[in-house]
């Protein structure tokens, strides 16, 4: 049973910590994982995080600056909560696979620059959610020069949702969305310029 802040900023700055401890609990608390490992430059691999019921902060900053993290852990949650995903990965400039993202209902701030800096992930995770929320991707994936490939169902956006997301991306790129979407204007707060727009239906699958 954690509580609030419990781990907040625990191993920031730890530079030759190369494994991270079990983190067995389910249910969260008020950043209680914030900042926990950010900073620590010689982790290549985060913990197993099974938690299902989150608060807000939660895994804000946590593994930011990472800069030898290459695995990310599942993230099991289909409820989210204010800014709880906040710039989980970012800096982490060696992660080249994003987890699975699979809520559909989002929150405030729940993604906000959760990959920013992540210089060599070149394809988004899939982005299922129909409807957006403040800021729910603001930043997202800026400063991911590899990036080249988003497939995104939103159709309603909100405030400053899709802010920079796509801000630092490659030059060129593949945009998936709905084609009745009106919503992605063309720029870093859109679709990149260069990139090349296709409907959901075209999106390549494998046999």
């Amino acid at each position: 049973t954690l509580s609030y802040n419990c781990y907040q900023s625990m191993f920031e700055g730890c530079t030759s910590l190369t494994e991270a401890p079990v983190l067995p609990a389910t249910r969260l608390s008020y950043s209680c994982y914030r900042s926990m490992f950010s900073g620590c430059t010689s982790l290549t691999k985060a913990p197993v995080l099974p938690a299902t019921k989150l608060r807000d902060n939660c895994y804000k900053s946590m593994f930011s600056g990472c800069t030898s993290l290459t695995e990310a852990p599942e993230l099991p949650a289909t409820t989210l909560v204010e800014s709880c995903y906040y710039g989980m990965f970012s800096g982490c400039t060696s992660l080249a696979e994003a987890p699975t993202l699979s809520a559909t209902t989002l929150a405030t701030g729940c993604y906000r620059e959760m990959f920013s800096g992540c210089q060599s992930l070149t394809k988004a995770p899939v982005l299922p959610a129909a409807t957006l929320a403040t800021n729910c991707y603001n930043g997202m994936f800026s400063g991911c020069q590899s990036l080249k490939e988003v497939r995104v169902s939103a159709t309603t956006t909100a405030r400053d949702a899709l802010y920079n997301w796509l801000s630092g991306v490659s030059a060129t790129g593949d945009f998936y969305c709905d084609p009745n979407a009106t919503i992605f204007p063309s720029g870093a707060s859109g679709i990149p310029s260069g990139w090349t727009r296709h409907a959901l239906a075209d999106y390549p699958t494998t046999p």
